[in-house]
This record gives structure tokens, C-alpha cells and sequence, in this order.
């Protein structure tokens, strides 16, 4: 018997396993496929892997010149890269399990179905607990394109091991344009085809605009506005789907213990809580923000509340980033979501120039910074430029903590840093 059964071992998984077997439960974690979940096996950590290593390339090859810095006959070794990416993830997933065992948890791998709920609590593959904490995570969407079969998910373009002579992108949302920007710099001709006016999803729009002109001079080419019908019509060598992800709820036997969902979605409340006592989720499986950050603080207040100690999930501070080259991050609401909700709001907006660290390292870079704020407090930010990805955690602390202006006038940033910028911004408000 244990006191909690976690399914999925991704970023809420783990997370909440190793909290919950320090606060003295006796856990048990399922994970079918490898500990780490997608965004470290086939998501976020040998994506950025790969493309820092195209970022390296990208100076190599004549980014360094006006630092004074010439390579001749630069190359790019993608098998090298991807050996390097796998060593990575190898050394990352191995440290979770470490941890894990560590710290007390039990993991069995295997697939998890839920066989309902009786005198001994939830019963998962014939295992008992009194709380359950579904992590299952999410797969991606295929849309109905004929042809839909031949095209590769984030899982298959991660896993090659040469650079496609070209490549034709479904969808420019932050995994679309990240291996775009992988490829492009790696020297596949890419194309982007998305069915929106504007790339980067709900990214600020000129924001969006900026990335998207930005990557057209390195030659991506973007088609606006565009709804492929055929696969086999683009032409490339390769195809890349990536227009969102779904829950993956199917085959966990939710019905045997009546978890509503909505949409294929586990519906939980601020503190994680299903329809059903002692039933948490956490992470994509909710479908409210598949992010991996998002799944590790949903998967502490999980644990907190399944403890004893009251806590709340608070959306409205979760930062998002693309890693492309420049990279781009945002937080909170843009000055037109705002209105769309009837937030009467103001934004400020300052070239990343006026950071002198960020003119020093990014050399005819174009960036910017943008806040919005609301009755005197920061309710959005949103930054084009390296590294904004690093300066956007400020401000979401800053967020979190709803700072008004006064008080972020008071902040201290060191300098020279890129993150001055945001003092910068605030003194023009």
C-alpha cells in the first residue's frame, strides 16, 4: 500500500515524486517510456542543445566578424551535435533517476491504467494507493492532412542524424520556428507554413513581426495565413508537424474512478484537485499551460495540498520563450490581449540598445522591450533579443509578487547587465 501513486514520470512527475517522498509518503511512480518525460527526451533539452550548437555555427561563419573574430572554412558537424544532444539528455534523464532512487521513490516501468477505487484506495496496475497523481503528459495533434503519415513530430526531426536539403514546417509556433531556426542555420531550405496572420502564436504581434522579418534575412521563408491540404504537395524532403499538443488521456482508465475531463483534458482547480477526492494531475495532462515550468510549480502545489499545506496555482506569472536566434520571451498580458479582456492598460516600449551589455554583445541586433502595466503594476513584459530568455525571470518574480512601479524603481540591477533594460523601460513609463 502506498500513499501516493504518481502516473508519468515528465517534469511534473518526477518533480512531484521526489517532494512527495521527502515530506515522508511512501511513492510510487510509473513511466512507461524514459524518466524526464518529452521536454527532456524529445523536447526542450536536445532541442536547445542543437541549437546552441547552430548558434555557434551562426558566428562562426561570419555572425564573430564585426567582434573581430574570422573562422575560415567553418563547418557544421551535425552528427557531431546530435552526439553531443544525446550525451546530454543521457546525463540528465541518468541524474533524475539517481535522485529519484535517492530519495526513497519506487519506479516501475510500465504503463499505467487505472482499475478504479475501492477499500484498499486507487488501484493502478493492481498497485493501491490513497492519493493519485496523474502526469501523463501530452502527444502531439495530427491534423487531417492527406499524406499527414510521412511527416515527422518533434520526436522524429530530433532523432536525425543529417541535415534534410529542405524542410517544410507546419505550423510557427515555438517548436515550428525553433527548428526552423535550427535547420536554416544547419543549411536546410526551410519553409514555414502557418494558417494564422501572424507567427508565434500568442506572442506579441510586433514582436512576432520583428522575429519573423528577422528570420527571413537568414532566409526562412514564411507562408502567412496558409492551410496545407497535401503533404506530399510541399515539395521538401522533409515535413515537420507542429501545430500543438494534446493531452494524453486515453487508455489511463479515468473512467473507472469518473476524473471529468473537458476536450480530452483533466480539469483541476487552483490547488491541482480533480473531480474526484485524492485524484491530482499536473503538467500537460490539464491542458492549461504546456510548459515544463508550468508542470514543475503545478506539481509542488499538488504535493503541498496532498501535505497538508495549503497552496495555489497562479497562471497569470508564467513566462514563455522561443529559443531561436535571437531568442524571444514574454509574460502576462500584450497591450492588445489586454483590451481584448477590457484591462484598461499602458505599454512602454525601448530598443534593447539602451542596455549597454546587450549592445556590446549583440552587434546590429535589432531587439526590443516592451511592459504593459495596469493601475501602476507590471501585468505584462515582452522582450526580442539575447538573452531575453535569462532576463524574463525577473520579471516574473516581479509579477508574482505585484510590484507596482515605485518598487521596481527600487530593484538593483547589476551592471552592466541585459536585464538593466527593464529599469530602463520602467523610468519611461
Amino acid at each position: 500500500m502506498y500513499d501516493l501513486i504518481i502516473i508519468g514520470g515528465g517534469p511534473a512527475g518526477y518533480r512531484a515524486a521526489e517532494l512527495a517522498a521527502r515530506g515522508n509518503l511512501k511513492t510510487l511512480l510509473f513511466e512507461d517510456r524514459s524518466l524526464g518525460g518529452v521536454c527532456l527526451n524529445e523536447g526542450c533539452i536536445p532541442s536547445k542543445a542543437l541549437l546552441y550548437s547552430a548558434k555557434l555555427y551562426d558566428y562562426a561563419k561570419g555572425g564573430a566578424a564585426s567582434y573581430g573574430v574570422t573562422c575560415e572554412n567553418a563547418a557544421f558537424d551535425y552528427t557531431a551535435a546530435v552526439r553531443r544532444k544525446d550525451r546530454v539528455v543521457s546525463m540528465l534523464v541518468g541524474g533524475i533517476e539517481s535522485s529519484l532512487k535517492k530519495s526513497g521513490v519506487e519506479i516501475l516501468r510500465e504503463k499505467a491504467v487505472i482499475q478504479g477505487r475501492g477499500e484498499n484506495g486507487f488501484s493502478v496496475n493492481s498497485r493501491h494507493a490513497t492519493n493519485l497523481l496523474i502526469c501523463s503528459g501530452s502527444e502531439p495533434m495530427m491534423p487531417p492532412i492527406a499524406g499527414i503519415e510521412t511527416a515527422m513530430t518533434n520526436r522524429e526531426i530530433l532523432a536525425l542524424t543529417e541535415v534534410p536539403a529542405s524542410l517544410a514546417v507546419i505550423g510557427g509556433g515555438v517548436v515550428g520556428l525553433e527548428m526552423a531556426s535550427l535547420f536554416n542555420s544547419a543549411g536546410s531550405n526551410v519553409v514555414v507554413y502557418e494558417m494564422l496572420d501572424k507567427i508565434a502564436g500568442s506572442f506579441d504581434r510586433e514582436i512576432s513581426k520583428m522575429l519573423q522579418e528577422d528570420c527571413e534575412r537568414k532566409g526562412i521563408v514564411f507562408k502567412l495565413n496558409a492551410q496545407v491540404q497535401n503533404i506530399s504537395e510541399l515539395g521538401t524532403e522533409k515535413v515537420l508537424v507542429s501545430v500543438g499538443r494534446k493531452p494524453r488521456t486515453e487508455g489511463l482508465g479515468l473512467e473507472s474512478i469518473g476524473v471529468h475531463t473537458e476536450r480530452g483534458a483533466i480539469v483541476t482547480d487552483e490547488f491541482m484537485k480533480t473531480s474526484q477526492p485524492g485524484v491530482y494531475a499536473a503538467g500537460d495532462v490539464n491542458g492549461k499551460f504546456m510548459l515544463a515550468h508550468t508542470a514543475y510549480r503545478e506539481a509542488e502545489v499538488a504535493i503541498n495540498n496532498m501535505c497538508g499545506k495549503k497552496d495555489m496555482m497562479d497562471y497569470s506569472a508564467i513566462p514563455s520563450v522561443i529559443y531561436t536566434n535571437p531568442e524571444t520571451a514574454g509574460i502576462g498580458e500584450t497591450l492588445e490581449s489586454a483590451a481584448a479582456k477590457g484591462i484598461a492598460a499602458s505599454e512602454t516600449k525601448l530598443p534593447m540598445q539602451y542596455s549597454g551589455r546587450y549592445l556590446a554583445e549583440n552587434d546590429g541586433a535589432n531587439g526590443i522591450c516592451k511592459l504593459v502595466f495596469s493601475n501602476n503594476r507590471l501585468i505584462g513584459a515582452h522582450m526580442l533579443g539575447n538573452p531575453c530568455s535569462e532576463v524574463i525571470s525577473t520579471l516574473a518574480a516581479v509579477m508574482h509578487a505585484r510590484m507596482g512601479i515605485d518598487q521596481i524603481k527600487k530593484i538593483v540591477f547589476p551592471h552592466p547587465t541585459v536585464a538593466e533594460i527593464v529599469k530602463e523601460a520602467v523610468y519611461h513609463a
